[in-house]
């Protein structure tokens, strides 16, 4: 992903810095025009804006923290995947040695960097992000989210749980017709016109766990619990996992159980919801 980074900022013309904890991953950036910094303080002092990109928070630490003086009055942004609380922390400690902080998430693969699919969830210094925009746009369409540093972790999580839950969901499906012997690229098509289906119906689910009426949805609690009873059943005749399905009834019947299987099937929010 740095190198998708750094190819992305020299292809827009960006004179671009590049360091590795690995020497040797740097050759193919440089071959391209990048400059090879000899140390982490020279990568640093290079630029007046400084994107880091490591496999952890650890990482983050190991590189940065021999580099208090350089980083003082820089901008450094933090493309590195990790938690909200780990997002303060480093924030305070940018913060402690002069630097305008954000943290960013990147919602993309190294193949989408720099490409209509790609974006990127920035938090933290607005006076940062407003400087530094343009080249962050080159990297992937930005969105802000606000001074909290910890902001772009969270909605990371949040989409990310979108994103497992219908993978997952497709791979079970897969699963299932595969006893069939349908192969998965067969279920592709369909499957993606219904998931074009439930993105429409989640503007629904959003507006319902917002005014929390749940009394005029299509979709009540009890057809559901007997729809994924159905699939649970279905499945495990056929020898696939029911695992993911399991939280899921767990939840409709807590729903059934509390007297509202009625309600629309967004009303399994108030069970998710952080409760007073």
């Amino acid at each position: 992903m740095g190198r998708a980074l750094a190819e992305a900022l020299l292809s827009a013309g960006y004179r671009t810095t590049v360091w590795n904890r690995t020497t040797g991953k740097a050759d193919t950036l440089v071959g391209k025009g990048a400059l090879r910094a000899d140390s982490v303080s020279d990568a640093i002092a290079a630029s007046p804006l400084v994107i880091v990109c490591v496999g952890d928070y650890d990482g983050v630490h190991e590189v940065l923290d021999g580099s208090v003086a350089e980083i003082r009055g820089r901008a450094l942004v933090n493309l590195t995947t990790g938690t909200p609380d780990e997002a303060q922390a480093v924030a305070a400690w940018a913060a402690g040695h002069g630097a305008d902080y954000l943290d960013g998430a990147m919602m993309a693969v190294p193949q989408t960097v720099a490409s209509p699919d790609a974006f990127f969830l920035y938090s933290g210094s607005a006076a940062a992000f407003e400087t530094h925009r343009d080249v962050l746009d080159v990297l992937a369409t930005s969105y802000y989210l606000g001074t909290d540093a910890a902001a772009a972790e969270l909605w990371d999580l949040a989409l990310l749980c979108s994103g497992y839950a219908a993978l997952t969901g497709f791979l079970h499906g897969a699963a299932l017709l595969d006893t069939a012997d349908v192969a998965p690229s067969a279920f592709l098509p369909l499957a993606t016109r219904w998931l074009h289906g439930m993105i429409a119906f989640m503007s629904e689910l959003a507006d319902e766990a917002e005014s929390r009426d749940y009394t005029t949805g299509v979709s009540p609690v009890a057809i559901n619990q007997v729809a994924v009873a159905k699939l649970a059943h279905v499945s495990h005749s056929r020898g696939v996992s029911t695992d993911i399905h399991a939280p899921l009834q767990a939840l409709l019947g807590q729903r059934v159980a509390d007297g509202h299987g009625t309600d629309s099937f967004a009303s399994v929010f108030e069970l998710l919801r952080k409760q007073s």
